[in-house]
C-alpha cells in the first residue's frame, strides 16, 4: 500500500515539476507572445500570484545613456563604422555611423595630439539639436585656444550634418534623450614645441 501511494505521489509530482520548467522563459528579457490560454507567463506582465519574480524588460542593448567615441583617424577595422548610411536613420547604429562620418578634426596647426573632448546634447524628433552641445570634459593642461578650436570643430561638424534624417520611430525614441560623444584626436601630430 505504501508503495502504491509513493508511486502515485511521484506520478503527480513529475508533471508539476515539468510544468514549472515550461513557465521559465529561457531567453532573459525576451518578449513572449501571450494568451490567457497559454501555458507560459506573459512578459512583461507580472502577478502577485505568480511563482516567478517580476523583472522589467530592457528593449535596447545600449542602456539608458547613449555614449559614443569618435576618433579622428579610425583603424582599418573601424572604417566601416565611419561610413555614412545611404538611407534615413532607423537604428541607433545608423545614428552613430552618421555622427562619426560628420567629424572633421581641427587643422593640425591648432590641434594637439591625444586631445580628448566630450560634449553632451540631445535631438528633437525632427533631427535638429535641442540646444548647442555642452562641453563636459576636455583634456587637462591644454590652452584655451586649443579647447576653443576643438569645440568650434565639433559645432561645425555637427552643423554640416543637421538636421538628421530620422525615421519617425527613431525620432520618437531619441527625442530629448541625452547623447554624450567623446572625440579623440589620435592623429600623428607634431608636438606644439616642434611647430613653433
Amino acid at each position: 500500500m505504501l508503495r502504491v501511494l509513493l508511486l502515485l505521489a511521484l506520478w503527480f509530482a513529475v508533471p508539476v515539476a515539468a510544468d514549472a520548467r515550461d513557465r521559465v522563459n529561457p531567453v532573459p528579457f525576451a518578449h513572449t507572445p501571450c494568451s490567457v490560454l497559454d501555458n507560459q507567463p506573459c512578459t512583461p506582465s507580472c502577478s502577485i500570484f505568480g511563482p516567478w519574480p517580476c523583472i522589467p524588460e530592457m528593449d535596447y542593448p545600449y542602456g539608458q545613456n547613449l555614449q559614443l567615441t569618435i576618433k579622428s583617424r579610425p583603424s582599418k577595422d573601424e572604417e566601416a563604422r565611419y561610413q555614412r548610411p545611404d538611407h534615413d536613420l532607423d537604428t541607433i547604429g545608423d545614428l552613430f555611423a552618421e555622427l562619426r562620418s560628420c567629424w572633421t578634426p581641427p587643422p593640425e596647426q591648432t590641434a594637439q595630439a591625444g586631445m580628448q573632448m566630450t560634449v553632451r546634447f540631445s535631438f528633437k524628433r525632427t533631427g535638429e539639436m535641442v540646444a548647442p552641445p555642452r562641453l563636459t570634459f576636455a583634456t587637462s593642461g591644454v590652452s584655451a585656444e586649443t579647447r576653443d578650436a576643438y569645440l568650434k570643430a565639433i559645432n561645425d561638424s555637427l552643423g554640416t550634418c543637421l538636421p538628421l534624417k530620422l525615421t519617425s520611430g527613431l525620432g520618437g525614441a531619441l527625442a530629448g534623450r541625452p547623447i554624450a560623444i567623446r572625440y579623440v584626436d589620435n592623429r600623428d601630430l607634431k608636438s606644439t614645441s616642434e611647430r613653433q
